[in-house]
């Protein structure tokens, strides 16, 4: 058998083969098992996953009624709970840990006639842009495996993209879905700030998190979205709004927007010059489509970056701060006169890596006596002037869009001694995060050194559907055109 274009292809084929989720299985765990040397996993649910499959082949041949991801093969990244199974956020610190629950988006999956196959590498608690920082190594881009595969969600965007799985949820603080999916050629998506419940989800900073989802098309975001999103009593955060039956609302169509861009993006030093100048030229086709295309003045760019991060380290300073090596987890060895105090300060210099410290660090000072209006408060100012931006932003305009990110894939190792440089990789991904809106990166461009590279929309809050609606008008017409070289 070969992969599958979609779900809903998938599923046609099931109609008419008794055992089709049980080969199915067995063809992605070949894959796996092919490309070890990617690092995608750190485990993989083999005997659980074929027992799952034979499991819902025997409910279809008796007639049972079928979820809506009825046999469809998902991924973890190492940060989402799944009941019975290791979660370690790629760390030490959560060495040997099994999780006693499902997150709600494992149970909304299982619910539906899911299959996971197993738990993928990530940055360590989701802190990175290059998946470098996993205290079980680095993941490697499949398409040239010299060079990362994006981050935070590395892992989760490598297994869609080398067909590992069908579809991997994610998460997404500062563009950890987005950033990865853009270097990997993948669909990948950011719900608005409460539509999936983050129930079940390590934190890294929660005003800030979201699930977010891998996919190579864009109805299998829209049904896996339709699927995990909802109102949650385990998370005071979530939505109440009703859930749009998205999987039916997508439709290709000739309707034309209104698309926003921050002239300062395009104009921006760090941006690729080839990649500026195809998203500009893509921006000309938009116009020459009938859309209407407008530059924005957005002087804030500058500080985008910088509230991020402190605001960011700054919760998960006290996020993290529950990881002492006493209830769980990596404990270290004690000499004979130590104390508890030794005992927490050994434990976490021992379990937590350098970049996690690193943002504890920075957290920690931020907040403390003297600096805590110097530096977190006037970052959630510069946020509520964001938001203000945004308001009045999406008055006007359906949509904003920008490249996702400044470059294409980089070379492992090229960054790691530069974290400032690191950082300013997730300049044009974090805006949505601290304002909260939905976000997406669509698989459009191939740059002259032959990697993908993608187009970032934006749309307001709880608009996923125009938001789903303008990726695929996007990509359906995109297929078409003479931009793709």
């Amino acid at each position: 058998m070969s992969a599958y274009s979609s779900i809903k292809e998938y599923q046609q084929f099931l109609a008419f083969n008794n055992d089709g989720c049980r080969t199915t299985v067995q063809y992605y765990l070949n894959n796996i098992a092919n490309n070890k040397q990617l690092n995608a996993f750190l485990e993989v649910y083999e005997t659980e996953a074929l027992q799952r499959a034979a499991e819902l082949d025997a409910e279809r041949m008796a007639g049972k009624p079928l979820g809506k991801l009825h046999g469809v093969v998902f991924a973890l990244k190492d940060v989402i709970c799944y009941k019975g199974h290791q979660v370690s956020a790629s760390s030490k610190i959560l060495e040997g840990f099994t999780s006693i629950y499902n997150a709600t988006a494992v149970e909304k999956l299982l619910a539906e006639g899911a299959i996971i196959i197993g738990r993928n590498n990530c940055d360590e608690f989701a802190m990175g842009s290059s998946n470098e920082n996993s205290a079980f190594g680095a993941v490697k881009n499949a398409i040239d495996e010299s060079r990362v595969p994006g981050g935070s969600s590395g892992g989760s965007a490598v297994a869609v993209q080398a067909d590992l799985c069908m579809v991997s949820l994610g998460s997404d603080t500062g563009g950890s879905v987005r950033q990865p999916a853009d270097f990997c050629g993948v669909v990948g998506m950011k719900p608005s700030y409460g539509r999936i419940s983050r129930y079940g989800l390590i934190a890294y900073a929660s005003s800030f998190d979201q699930i977010g989802i891998f996919s190579k098309n864009i109805d299998d975001t829209a049904i896996v979205l339709e699927v995990i999103s909802g109102s949650d009593d385990f998370d005071s955060t979530v939505s109440v709004k009703p859930v749009p039956e998205y999987s039916n609302e997508v439709v290709v169509s000739d309707k034309k927007y209104r698309f926003a861009y921050f002239k300062e993006v395009l104009e921006h030093d760090g941006l690729d010059k080839e990649i500026a100048e195809k998203t500009k030229e893509y921006i000309a086709s938009l116009q020459a489509q009938g859309h209407i295309v407008e530059a924005v003045d957005f002087s804030l760019l500058p500080y985008i970056v910088p509230t991020y991060y402190i605001l960011t380290t700054a919760e998960a300073s006290s996020n993290l701060s529950r990881f002492d090596g006493v209830k769980f987890g990596y404990r270290a060895k004690l000499a004979k006169n130590d104390d508890l105090t030794a005992l927490y300060k050994k434990s976490r210099s021992e379990g937590f890596g350098k970049e996690v410290q690193r943002r504890i660090l920075l957290g920690t000072f931020v907040l403390s006596s003297g600096y805590f209006d110097a530096y977190f408060t006037k970052a959630q100012q510069v946020r509520r002037l964001l938001c203000n931006t945004t308001d009045d932003l999406f008055k006007n305009y359906d949509a904003l869009i920008s490249p996702t990110v400044p470059t294409t894939a980089f070379k492992i190792g090229e960054k790691s001694d530069d974290p400032i440089e690191m950082y300013l990789a997730d300049i044009y991904t974090v805006y949505a995060n601290l304002v909260g809106v939905p976000a997406i990166s669509i698989p459009l461009f191939k740059h002259s050194n032959g990697l993908p590279f993608g187009l970032q929309i934006m749309v307001n809050h709880f608009e996923e559907t125009k938001l789903l609606n303008i990726s695929k008008q996007l990509l359906e017409g995109f297929k078409n055109s003479n931009l793709k070289g």
